[in-house]
């Protein structure tokens, strides 16, 4: 079985990189119709792309994975097909609405977008032909057993990055609030702004703080339970996050998986080319929140309540302030400070502040300003200087492994270079045989001299020279020879592979509801027809069309903030729970109150706009 992970290209470059570092696989923004509409690129590039990744066999998914209105299905499809003629080997995407085009033939993945949470509705787009599905973040283990067991569809799962407190394709908030929506890449992020938590009798419960904010997901220890449990592909999340986090975090599970697949003859990497990192790779070194699993392991706190922003790596605890600087007892030994590092902490209030390192005397640092920060104060470093310069520059190479052999022909010589995966190349060249006069010296300046592969992807092995007689080879030509057929071998491994995927053909699956309603994000009239094909009949189109958020969950999520705050009515002693906490409770935030609906049984949170605050 192979194992692919999966890395985020915000662009070419960032593309590269993370090949690079170890990525068997890719998702970029096409030019328009993807759900991050600031990481868009040229069709021009995202070919390029397809080409470099080709050489390791890697592969490169495009995302059109925004709901489509009748006026943009057109120029959708005809992206499809760009897309295709691209050299792109998958389309990512949410709206329905393009099974009923004429999409190319190519893999279909059905985004998370698509709010892949449960067995019946997987198995339906298994049927309808989708060859891959990205489950919701919020799928336990369990729950992706009983996935793998229902289904053949491969499946993608989240392993690193960014959580939307929301099941993905089923948050209106940004919408609601300001026209801007998740389910057509522009989420604003009103889940990382600050909320008060307010009861139905009007007390403020909880004041300012982040109360939909999750910290970053993790899946780093449960890599093996996720193979077991039948997943694949192993996908990182940040096609906005800076190259510096693509490099360090896809060489981080790279190491990962390649250390679980060592010994086990039954797993494989999904591409090809081995890794050699000049750092060590470590995510809490760049851009996090805090980690959590999530609901890999089941329900647990997950919220990152005092703040939105990156905290970094813990460092240590304040032991000593004075004119000399802040000395920090720092937790691991090997923690070096630097000047230019940046070195955050909670204040008595419980906010994040933070300073930048001006300068290092063993464990005392010298801030550029004067913090009011106290002995005993936790500190983590959120920009490690040092760190962020071995990621600038060259942090890591890959290369492919190739053997040589070296033969005669009547008027002089050929060289023949294969690679693991059977490719090969070769060349020939006319030119004079001179015997040599030191045979030991002439096999090893031949074998070192076509064993020179310098700025190509490729690693000589091994170089078997097979001439009648020991011969003297002038470096010039031993230098074409190999050139040549070098070129020959990544021509080979570029080429693009014609054979298309089977043209996708429309069905009569029937969908496993009857009617759908504004949560299906149809906004179409060829999403319509697809339902209706399927059985399903549409009661309303998306809210971004409709606009009618009256009785509407803008948000449902699996998170709770009861359970957060140590309320929850079912997990804990009823005895237990404030009295205030019981009753009805609100959010607000910048002028709107949302009420919060708990369905205890299903185990999830709902977000509702109040009555007063309509229309907006």
């Amino acid at each position: 079985m192979q194992l692919e992970l999966l890395s985020p290209a915000k662009n070419y470059e960032y593309g590269c990189a993370a090949i690079d570092h170890g990525a068997d696989a890719l998702y970029i923004g096409a030019p328009a119709f993807g759900a991050r509409s600031a990481a868009t690129n040229s069709i021009a590039d995202i070919e390029r792309l397809t080409h470099y990744a080709r050489l390791f066999r890697c592969k490169v998914f495009a995302t059109v994975n925004t709901v489509l209105f009748d006026n943009e299905t057109d120029a959708a499809v005809r992206l499809c097909h760009q897309l295709y003629e691209a050299g792109c080997d998958a389309l990512i995407i949410q709206d329905m609405g393009l099974l009923e085009c004429g999409l190319p033939p190519i893999e279909l993945h059905a985004s998370t977008q698509c709010h892949n949470a449960d067995v019946a509705h997987i198995k339906f787009l298994e049927q309808v032909g989708f060859k891959r599905i990205v489950l919701a973040r919020e799928t336990s283990l369990e729950q992706m057993r009983a996935i793998r067991q229902a289904t053949h569809v491969e499946l993608e799962a989240f392993v690193q990055g960014a959580l939307c407190v929301s099941y993905s394709g089923q948050c209106y908030l940004s919408q609601a609030l300001n026209g801007r929506s998740g389910n057509r890449g522009c989420c604003s992020q009103p889940c990382r702004s600050t909320y008060n938590l307010v009861n139905g009798e009007g007390t403020v419960l909880q004041r300012n703080r982040h109360l939909l904010s999750l910290k970053d997901f993790s899946a780093a220890q449960h890599i093996g339970s996720m193979v077991d449990a039948g997943i694949t592909s192993f996908k990182i999340e940040g096609r906005l996050k800076d190259i510096g986090y693509v490099k360090n975090v896809t060489a981080y599970y790279r190491q990962l998986l390649d250390n679980m697949m060592e010994g086990r003859t039954d797993l494989e990497p999904a591409s090809t080319g081995r890794c050699t990192f000049y750092f060590t790779p470590d995510p809490e070194k760049t851009f996090n929140r805090g980690f959590t699993d999530y609901f890999l392991r089941g329900r647990q706190p997950m919220a990152s309540l005092a703040t939105q922003k990156s905290i970094g790596k813990p460092a240590g605890r304040v032991i000593r302030c004075d004119r000399n600087g802040i000395t920090i007892d720092t937790y691991d030994a090997d923690t070096v400070f630097a000047p230019g590092d940046g070195l955050c902490y909670f204040n008595g209030n419980g906010e994040l502040e933070g300073f930048n390192v001006n300068a290092v005397t063993g464990r005392t640092v010298v801030p550029n300003g004067r913090p009011d920060i106290r002995p005993g104060t936790a500190v983590w470093r959120n920009h490690d200087h040092l760190f962020e310069k071995q990621l600038s520059g060259t942090s890591a190479s890959r290369k492919i492994d190739i053997a040589a052999a070296l033969t005669e022909t009547v008027n002089g010589f050929a060289l023949q270079v294969t690679d693991g995966d059977g490719y090969q190349g070769s060349s020939q060249i006319t030119c004079s045989k001179i015997v040599a006069k030191n045979k030991e010296f002439s096999l090893e300046s031949i074998r070192a001299q076509l064993g020179k592969t310098g700025g190509t992807v490729f690693r000589m092995s091994d170089v078997d020279v097979r001439t009648d007689e020991p011969r003297y080879i002038p470096t010039a030509v031993l230098n074409a020879l190999r050139r040549e057929a070098v070129e020959a071998l990544e021509r080979r491994r570029t080429a693009r592979n014609n054979t298309p995927t089977r043209q996708l053909e429309p069905n009569d699956a029937v969908y496993p509801k009857s009617h759908v309603d504004y949560r299906a994000n149809v906004t179409n009239r060829q999403a319509e027809n697809f339902y209706r094909r399927h059985g399903a009949q549409v009661d309303e189109r998306g809210l971004e069309q409709s606009h009618n958020y009256a009785g509407k969950a803008l948000m449902t999520t699996r998170y709770c903030l009861r359970y957060e705050l140590g309320a929850c009515l079912r997990h804990k002693c009823n005895d237990s729970v404030a009295p205030e906490y019981r009753g009805d409770l609100l959010l607000e935030n910048n002028g709107h109150r949302f009420r919060l609906r708990f369905d205890c049984d299903r185990c999830q949170m709902q977000l509702l706009l109040c009555e007063e605050d309509h229309p907006l």
